[in-house]
């Protein structure tokens, strides 16, 4: 889970610099919000099409690939669309209306496609303009800025956890129209939340002229060549990374066992452990690293991806082997070993996913910063397109066998980017 944070013109508070200004606030519960609607969504998403809607396994998994997929194509046109015609403050509060009534509209089987369709193209307006007011809330100086991200980023992560629980748990329990509303009445919330805190917020204005430094051709190309390879890794990572939604919540729900005492826990609940973990890692990981960078100076990006990226496999290989032994004993899984892979998972995330996203902006040629923080959407788009072809190999396999293609896939990305890591070291 990683959203993009773009630089906008700075704008200073009056809010004493022992904390926040109020503007933060304001977008992380915005953002929290449209994260519950959409997670919550999602966490429905599989097991609506599979038992409801009677779709095969393989139809529903090209089919929840192509909407993750839809997602991150469509902020590309979103962002284009906002920028010239609409400006982020109109971008955003259509963007939101979009997305309500895409998820209000779920609540009919008849509906269900365009339903997807319109929560897609609501979420290509609201994506790009969000996030870009952060940075407009401090000075250039301000050395709050980097705190706000990692706020700003907890809200994701908050809205992630939440949506399983509530909406996971009112489909499963109450019926799919009540888990597909709730999600739209947290995007109304989200609305009503980032209106009623408009004059917290920075306001719109022309953007800043800004000099455009020359880059030599040849170290231009050379950017440009990284951008690809490491974007062509990410596909490949993020064909393994999407299949939590996808083949692992059919699996959960047929092969683990969630009995705790007397009560089944929602097998939608599942989804809620990675966004937890990500609390529970992030603050750990960041002191890790900082105390590494202060004794050994600071670690290479691409290291780090590889890193993630293998961490990946190691938790899918683990997962194949668990799945493998319950097998043989014709035993079902225990949840504990479910949540002990979603630690692993949520490493290799930490790893990979925000960092990628840094490295792709300091790369990124100065004249064309947008369009690259763009090629990071398609590189989204196209591994999570993939990740559905992947999943409809689900049917032909057992289990253990499909978890330890998925770490393969990972490790491959791994081998990409450590690979692609040796090269840039080379650089003069």
């Amino acid at each position: 889970m990683s959203t993009s944070i773009a630089a906008t013109t700075p704008m200073a508070d009056a809010t004493p610099r022992r904390g926040h200004p109020p503007g933060l606030a304001v977008l992380f519960l915005t953002e929290m919000w449209e994260k519950f609607s959409f997670f919550g969504m999602r966490a429905l998403q599989v097991y609506y099409m599979t038992k409801q809607l009677h779709f095969s396994q393989g139809s529903a998994s090209l089919i929840y690939g192509a909407y993750a997929a839809g997602v991150y194509l469509t902020p590309i046109a979103g962002g284009v669309i906002s920028d010239r015609w609409l400006g982020r403050h109109r971008a955003i509060v259509i963007g939101s209306l979009i997305m309500a009534l895409g998820h209000f509209m779920m609540a009919s089987e008849v509906l269900f496609f365009p339903a997807m369709i319109t929560i897609a193209i609501g979420n290509g307006l609201f994506l790009p303009n969000l996030p870009s007011q952060v940075a407009a809330l401090y000075a250039d100086d301000d050395p709050r800025r980097a705190s706000a991200y990692n706020l700003y980023y907890m809200g994701i992560n908050l809205g992630a956890f939440l949506a399983p629980l509530v909406c996971g748990t009112l489909g499963e329990v109450y019926g799919w129209h009540w888990g597909f509303g709730a999600a739209g009445v947290g995007m109304c919330l989200g609305l009503a939340i980032y209106l009623a805190g408009g004059r917290w917020l920075p306001k719109e204005g022309p953007r800043a002229a800004r000099k455009v430094e020359a880059v030599p051709n040849d170290d231009a190309a050379t950017r440009v060549g990284l951008l690809v390879a490491i974007g062509l890794a990410v596909v490949v990572y993020r064909m393994a990374y999407e299949q939590t939604g996808n083949t692992l919540a059919v699996w959960v729900d047929t092969s683990v066992d969630r009995h705790l005492g007397g009560w089944t826990m929602p097998a939608t609940w599942i989804q809620s452990l990675n966004p937890m973990f990500v609390f529970a890692i992030t603050p750990l990981l960041v002191a890790l690293w900082q105390r590494r960078e202060a004794r050994r100076g600071a670690a290479r990006p691409l290291g780090r991806m590889a890193i993630g990226a293998f961490v990946s496999a190691l938790s899918w290989l683990a997962l194949a082997a668990i799945a493998h032994v319950d097998m043989a004993r014709h035993a079902p899984t225990s949840v504990g070993w479910v949540t002990a892979f979603f630690v692993l998972f949520t490493l290799a995330e930490l790893y990979i996913l925000p960092v990628g996203l840094g490295l792709f902006a300091s790369l990124a040629p100065a004249r064309f910063r947008a369009t690259t923080i763009a090629a990071w959407f398609l590189a989204a788009f196209a591994g999570n397109l993939l990740s559905g072809v992947l999943g409809t190999a689900w049917e032909h396999l057992a289990p253990d066998a499909f978890f330890a293609l998925t770490g393969g896939v990972a490790a491959i990305a791994g081998a990409l980017l450590w690979a692609v890591g040796r090269f840039a070291a080379k650089r003069p």
